[in-house]
């Protein structure tokens, strides 16, 4: 399997006198696996098919190895799309669906029979190519989907919210089928999601988007623990915020506000050194299953906490965030990285 770089040069689309993509810079690896992450209309499924060549550019350049791209149309780009819809013929069988590709390539039909037989075995779908694809699981139809567009061996493979249409169970189940599959081919890959969980579970890089522009490309854990700005952390499920006090931890002192989420603040449990604490009355306790959500009313803001067991409507209670789960902003909420937390304990 062929496997190439990808380089974004600022990419800009205008679409109806508005500006959808502005001035996008992006280097993706080699073999790497690459998602596209943010809320609707941020502008990720344009820059997909900006890539495949669906959507033109206004500016910039979109280049593949070595090659610029920009200006080749998708069946000249060499690039593999997988769509959300699946997008299979339902009058022809899994094999037809899959060689259809090689036809159109000229591919002999001996050699076409080989390359759908190693490609339904690497699926775990081996004795399938006779079966109709509406007998299918959605499941199924999404691996023949995926197949389709590797049987061509590309140097890049977009996907487009591939799994969005499964139910939660399969989609678990095919994150890491297609992780696995990915890993195994090394070929580039970009997929498209608005999944938080997916895309930290797969990435090796997150393109975060917003209003048509990159807001931050880091790894996942990257991500997730040192957000570009407050409005990332919110999207990434940071759902507190606080003024910073003089008594709170020394962590980010030059901080204006800290943030944290929900499974990191307890409730009324011994306090610990190096902890922020706030205290409010509780105006709701809510079962989560595996313990309770717990709402706090306190002087400075509504927040929310867990807790081991229920606590009664109305009564006083402690909040407590562990240092290390602070993430420290300032006045311009931009986040403060770990260079300038260090400095400010010195």
């Amino acid at each position: 399997m062929s496997t190439e770089a990808l380089t974004l040069n600022n990419v800009t689309v205008d679409l109806r006198q508005q500006r959808i993509l502005d001035g996008i810079h992006l280097d993706v690896s080699p073999g790497s696996f690459t998602c596209l992450l943010g809320p609707s209309g941020c502008g990720k499924t344009t820059l997909l098919r900006a890539i495949a060549g669906f959507t033109p550019l206004s500016q910039g350049d979109i280049r593949l190895g070595a090659r610029s791209i920009t200006h080749l149309p998708p069946e000249k780009r060499h690039t593999a799309m997988v769509f959300q819809s699946y997008a299979l013929w339902p009058h022809m069988s899994v094999g037809d669906n899959l060689g259809y590709p090689l036809k159109l390539r000229g591919v002999p039909r001996a050699e076409r029979k080989r390359r759908i037989a190693a490609m339904l075995e690497r699926l775990e779908l081996g004795g399938f190519e006779s079966r109709a694809v509406t007998q299918l699981s959605g499941g199924q139809r999404q691996r023949i989907a995926l197949g389709r567009a590797l049987i061509i061996d590309p140097p890049l493979l977009l996907l487009d919210e591939p799994l969005s249409n499964l139910d939660a169970a399969i989609r678990r189940s095919l994150r890491s089928e297609l992780r696995r599959l990915q890993k195994s081919l090394g070929i580039t890959t970009i997929m498209v999601t608005h999944d938080q969980e997916e895309a930290l579970q797969m990435a090796d890089q997150i393109v975060l988007m917003r209003a048509g522009k990159v807001i931050q490309v880091a790894a996942p854990q990257t991500l997730y623990q040192q957000p570009a700005d407050l409005g990332v952390a919110r999207f990434l499920g940071v759902d507190n915020t606080v003024t910073r006090h003089e008594q709170d931890p020394t962590v980010g002192s030059r901080a204006a506000t800290f943030g944290f989420r929900t499974r990191d603040a307890r409730i009324n449990e011994p306090l610990r050194p190096a902890t922020l604490t706030r205290k409010g009355r509780v105006t709701e306790c809510v079962y989560t299953g595996d313990g309770y959500q717990i709402s706090l009313d306190t002087n400075e803001a509504e927040l929310f906490a867990t807790a081991n067991s229920p606590i009664a409507l109305g009564t006083f209670a402690v909040l407590q965030v562990p240092e290390s789960a602070l993430i420290p902003f300032g006045p311009d909420d931009r986040h403060l990285p770990p260079l300038d937390r260090h400095e400010d304990i010195a």
